[in-house]
């Protein structure tokens, strides 16, 4: 079986064939280390960033942006956007504060990505 993917590693953004024959697996088209582990990855168990905002109750701003410590497995990223997009927290949150932690059972924290202060 062989896939095409485009590596996003670096600006490169190398065209990658993965291959998969008996259970081995071969990546060309990438020009660094990085991009034959991306591929690999990419083809057996995918994984992306979230990044978001969530609600924020009683703050001079009415959202908190967030992104999650670590990438979660591609199949579970909606229902943890799902997940963030009903949370309310409450102000004041400080750069980095964990709003979620282990989302849905992936081992990742979510994180606040600013400050935000309580509204006088």
């Amino acid at each position: 079986m062989t896939k095409e993917y485009t590596c996003i590693v670096c600006p490169q953004s190398c065209s990658l064939t993965v291959t998969e024959e008996k259970g081995e697996i071969t990546v060309s088209g990438n020009k660094c280390k990085r991009g034959a582990e991306y591929g690999r990855n990419e083809h057996v168990a995918p994984k992306r960033m979230i990044t978001t905002t969530v609600a924020l109750k009683n703050g001079t701003i009415r959202t908190i942006p967030v992104i999650s410590s670590d990438s979660v497995p591609k199949e579970k990223l909606f229902a943890c956007l799902e997940y963030l997009y009903g949370l309310e927290v409450e102000a004041p949150v400080a750069l980095h504060d964990v709003i979620v932690d282990d989302i849905l059972g992936t081992g990742v924290s979510v994180l606040a990505a600013r400050d935000a202060e309580r509204a006088e």
